[in-house]
């Protein structure tokens, strides 16, 4: 099973579960519940969610589905930057713990940057991983040039999570490499884009149709082979379920990544990071 080490040394998945858009309509509760666990019993442990998301309700339903299973799970949630302050951050943390139902968090992440001084962020961060309510530390949607800003705890930095797919190439050009070259893993979301144009692109079908696999189960293979990169798709039936999980094991060959870069070009130059 593919795993990714996080600069403290600890393990994790290198391809996980996003819940983005769950938790918005009672209705699907007890099918997004089904499935964050059937993902679990795939080996897809690493479980990212937001304070954000239905406003804490796919918290409460990541919650319920891993009720009984907390040991499996690397557990993300993320905080809107306007709760990211001294003050705020630490409540946020807590409301975010009472809808997970858990101690503690794996990984806390700021969720974009905001208004609030990354320093105060950072100092609210700390705080929290010393009084145990969170493991770790990390960004999201934050450019080379703000993770310099962080200066020194950029080393407790844990990870940067980003818009990085076939589409959304961007990433690849400085900060990707910067991140490397720190031993800092990059946390793709959206990694099939929204289900719609990427997938019926062209270029991906016919690398799909040559392999027999789907395209997303080759957009996903295709993140998973960028190096330190972990990958985190929302699915909510057990078939995609399963084609994500067997993508996690495909690896593509040169020609399949020259078919690829041929549709997809990488980037030549700088570009401002991409963000949904």
């Amino acid at each position: 099973m593919r795993s990714i080490t996080l600069a403290d040394g600890s393990s994790v998945a290198a391809l996980g579960q996003g819940t983005w858009h769950m938790g918005e309509r009672a209705a699907n509760r007890k099918a997004e519940v089904a499935a964050l666990r059937a993902g679990l019993d795939l080996g897809l442990t690493l479980i990212d969610t937001a304070e954000m998301y239905a406003e804490g309700g796919a918290e409460e339903v990541v919650g319920e589905a891993i009720a009984g299973r907390r040991a499996e799970v690397f557990l993300v949630s993320k905080v809107y930057p306007h709760n990211a302050s001294r003050r705020g951050l630490p409540q946020a943390c807590e409301r975010s713990l009472r809808r997970l139902g858990v101690e503690c968090l794996d990984l806390y992440l700021l969720h974009w940057r905001g208004s609030v001084p990354l320093a105060d962020t950072v100092e609210a961060m700390e705080r929290m991983r010393a009084a145990g309510k969170i493991a770790r530390w990390g960004v999201s949607n934050l450019d080379v040039e703000d993770l310099e800003e962080l200066g020194p705890a950029l080393a407790a930095c844990a990870t940067d999570q980003v818009l990085l797919n076939l589409e959304h190439r961007g990433p690849e050009y400085d900060l990707l490499p910067f991140c490397a070259a720190r031993g800092m893993p990059l946390m793709a979301y959206s990694p099939v884009g929204q289900g719609g144009a990427l997938l019926r692109h062209p270029g991906l079908v016919a690398v799909a149709r040559a392999r027999s696999a789907t395209p997303a189960q080759i957009a996903l293979a295709w993140t998973l082979s960028r190096p330190g990169v972990i990958s985190i798709p929302k699915a909510t039936s057990l078939d995609h379920l399963r084609e994500n999980a067997a993508a996690r094991e495909m690896v593509l060959t040169p020609e399949e990544h020259a078919a690829l870069d041929a549709a997809f070009p990488p980037p030549r130059r700088k570009r401002a990071l991409a963000m949904l």
